[in-house]
């Protein structure tokens, strides 16, 4: 489905990640091409050949979906719009973003340009978590450049509670769309509309959205990085067995009062190891479940290390074992 201004997720995803590589700096100037300033839709108002910041660029993307601004930042990271927009697919492809293809970096009408809700969610959520910068610019409520004063044309802004962003968007073919975002009690929820027929409608949509989401869905914390979840044996080791730990937090949204529904499920890379071991050695998975689908995973690593045993242990601990398995 096209997405319209929605595909600005990406560029500015693609515009954080250049920042966290030191591609870019907040301070450098952008040179703006006559391509840029030739963009319709909601702009910025660029001039050509004018200096801006790349800090004013992503602001301007962020706050009023400018798409000379799109252009600018495509240009001055890759060279090219098209390079850029190489970029966006491939970095698509790496996010399992399976149904999307871009053409362009602003979402300006373009046959083949399409991106699914499912998509949108999943590259939104994405944004948010590593780069949570973005919902201090796409909560700005106002923009001034070039001496112009332009506002956020987010409906949810200062009227649907913990509301912080995301992005809107509007063409013919797309209709009215947003992807609303929203903090309450701790709790974050995204939702994506599409293809709406008023700015109306797409108001009242993503609110009752959200407002579901909240009502329904609550997050829940399963294991905290660090914790012990499961124990393997170590072969020739002073100790039979060591702990392991989940290497990672795991909180999942689940449907009010399933908490208790939850199954957790470790699988091992083998069955034992053999001393002398490390800590922080990879060596399993663990996965949440609910009604059998896996909706979480984390990596278990060894939690200690343990030594191997000398010559005359292990001939102890071969003879004890072979006696214990005669009783």
């Amino acid at each position: 489905m096209p997405p319209a201004s929605i595909t600005k997720i990406m560029t500015l995803l693609l515009g954080f990640e250049a920042l966290e590589k030191e591609l870019v700096q907040w301070d450098d100037e952008v040179i703006i091409s006559e391509k840029a300033w030739r963009m319709e839709g909601s702009k910025m108002f660029l001039l050509v050949g004018g200096k801006v910041k790349f800090s004013e660029i992503m602001t301007g993307i962020s706050v009023v979906s400018a798409n000379d601004g799109c252009v600018a930042l495509a240009e001055h990271l890759y060279g090219s719009e098209e390079a850029f927009v190489q970029v966006m697919n491939n970095r698509a492809k790496e996010l399992g973003l399976t149904n999307s293809n871009f053409l362009n970096s602003n979402g300006l009408p373009a046959e083949g340009h399409v991106m699914s809700a499912r998509d949108i969610s999943t590259l939104a959520r994405y944004l948010i978590q590593n780069h949570p910068k973005i919902l201090e610019l796409e909560s700005t409520r106002e923009y001034t450049y070039n001496n112009i004063r332009q506002f956020n044309r987010n409906p949810l802004l200062g009227v649907f509670p913990g509301a912080d962003g995301l992005k809107t968007g509007w063409t013919d073919e797309a209709g009215y769309c947003i992807v609303g975002t929203a903090q309450q009690n701790g709790q974050r929820m995204i939702g994506v509309v599409l293809k709406t027929n008023s700015e109306k409608e797409r108001s009242k949509a993503i609110q009752e959205l959200l407002n579901y989401g909240f009502k329904n869905f609550k997050q829940v914390t399963v294991k905290n990085a660090g914790e012990i979840v499961d124990v393997i044996d170590v072969k020739n080791s002073k100790t039979p067995s060591i702990p392991l730990k989940v290497d990672s937090d795991i909180s999942v949204v689940i449907p009010v009062g399933r908490e208790n529904d939850l199954q957790i499920v470790t699988s091992k890379n083998t069955e034992f190891l053999s001393a002398p071991v490390s800590a922080d050695i990879q060596a399993g998975t663990l996965e949440v479940q609910l009604d059998g689908k896996t909706i979480a995973t984390s990596t278990m690593s060894t939690a200690e290390g343990a030594e191997r045993l000398g010559f005359f242990g292990i001939i102890f601990r071969s003879i004890s074992n072979f006696f214990k398995s005669l009783f």
